[in-house]
């Protein structure tokens, strides 16, 4: 087992921080989205949610923001389900021929997003004659899946709406797709993909249900502990989750008991923005590693898997990642504590939300058959593992699984 301690050297190391130019936060601020697409062209391509964009209440003030300005405006794709490469290749060969002035707008939760921001990117970087090109196109463009081809064009100005609170997608620069029959979840990935604009309205997170609120919301604390805690963190996004997280760790039980509660939606709204800036500026970890690939093998979501796994992999690297999660802690009101003794509490505390939030303890309860477990572990590199503070082998990883299974 293999463990990394990060350097912080005598002076400040070079960095770069990516975060989208224009972020507007606050209730009713969808009414705004109009006013900021003028900035970018006249005609706005809709990509929304299923369900999500009927029910979030904020279709008719979109729509009507868009008319006061003059906005043409069309769906040209809703996604169902977290994205995949037929799902995109499908829509990019389906999209109109005149792109001139398009603005890309995605109203949704974080597969809504991701397949919105692929949409836009796509669209100027592909040209394919049939889906089966584009799915080829698409293929060679994702990290660790084709021929590497970056995305290269300036990607069609894309506008970000969400309407769910966890997946920071709004602030990343990546899209995740999934491709069942080569059982991957792989990013499409450029700093020309970050969103242009960023409208964060807490009153659209109003009608998730009890059980979206509780796996996006562990989806969030998940990004916002382990891009605190992994091997490539820095000061600027540790800072940020400094400010977000108590008032995320405090909003999730609440909006679970009342998901009218204004305060805490604006809480875990502006929290959620903040874990995708920090997991888009640092990293993550274990948890969100291992949830790709227990996605891909068995279908189960995303904040779920997170929500069974974080607890497991906080143990993990509770001796290495022992002093930042005592600072976690302490922000929480763990002050007077030993360092262990805090690190523990915040492993409790977390232990405890998720209880209350009823998301599932073992990954059998997720679907996954024992017999799969070798191939989770196996599967289960990339970035997020990578920045995992204990580095761990696969034949440990599966060793790890299966205590939790």
């Amino acid at each position: 087992m293999k463990t990394l301690h990060q350097d912080s050297g005598g002076g400040r190391r070079s960095y770069e921080l990516t975060i989208p130019p224009i972020v507007r936060f606050g209730f009713g601020r969808i009414a705004e989205v109009g006013d900021i697409a003028t900035v970018f062209g006249n005609r706005i391509w809709l990509v929304i949610g299923k369900h999500s964009f009927t029910t979030c209440g904020g279709k008719e003030i979109l729509f009507d923001g868009f008319r006061q300005h003059g906005l043409d405006f069309q769906e040209v794709a809703h996604s169902d389900g977290e994205p995949t490469v037929q799902q995109l290749a499908k829509a990019v060969r389906g999209l109109p021929s005149d792109r001139e002035n398009v603005v890309v707008v995605a109203v949704g939760g974080g597969a809504t997003i991701d397949f919105g921001k692929a949409l836009a990117a796509l669209a100027t970087n592909i040209e394919p004659d049939t889906e089966e090109s584009a799915e080829e196109m698409i293929l060679d463009r994702l990290e660790g899946a084709g021929r590497g081809i970056p995305i290269d064009t300036q990607p069609l100005p894309f506008v970000a709406v969400p309407t769910t609170a966890g997946t920071g997608a709004e602030a990343t620069r990546n899209a995740v797709l999934s491709c069942q029959k080569r059982k991957f979840k792989k990013s499409l990935r450029s700093t020309l993909m970050v969103p242009r604009a960023v409208v964060l309205d807490p009153s659209l997170i109003g009608s998730c249900s009890r059980s979206v609120i509780a796996a996006s919301g562990i989806d969030c604390l998940t990004q916002l502990i382990e891009s605190f805690i992994c091997r490539f963190r820095w000061s600027v996004p540790r800072s940020l989750v400094l400010d977000a997280f108590p008032d995320a760790m405090t909003a999730l039980p609440r909006l679970l008991k009342n998901p009218l509660d204004k305060v805490a939606q604006s809480s875990l709204v502006h929290a959620a923005f903040i874990s995708g800036v920090s997991l888009g500026n640092s990293g993550l970890g274990l948890a969100h590693g291992v949830a790709a690939a227990i996605g891909v093998e068995c279908g189960a979501s995303h904040g779920l898997a997170c929500a069974t796994l974080l607890p497991v992999a906080l143990r993990v690297n509770q001796k290495i990642a022992g002093n930042d999660l005592a600072k976690l802690n302490h922000v929480l009101g763990g002050g007077g504590l030993s360092t262990p003794d805090s690190a523990q509490q915040l492993i409790e505390r977390v232990v405890e939300l998720c209880r209350f939030a009823g998301t599932p303890t073992r990954l059998s309860e997720l679907g996954l058959k024992r017999s799969r477990i070798p191939w989770v572990a196996e599967h289960s590199g990339g970035n997020s593992m990578r920045g995992n503070p204990v580095q761990l082998s696969s034949l440990e990883l599966e060793q790890l699984l299966e205590s939790v299974f």
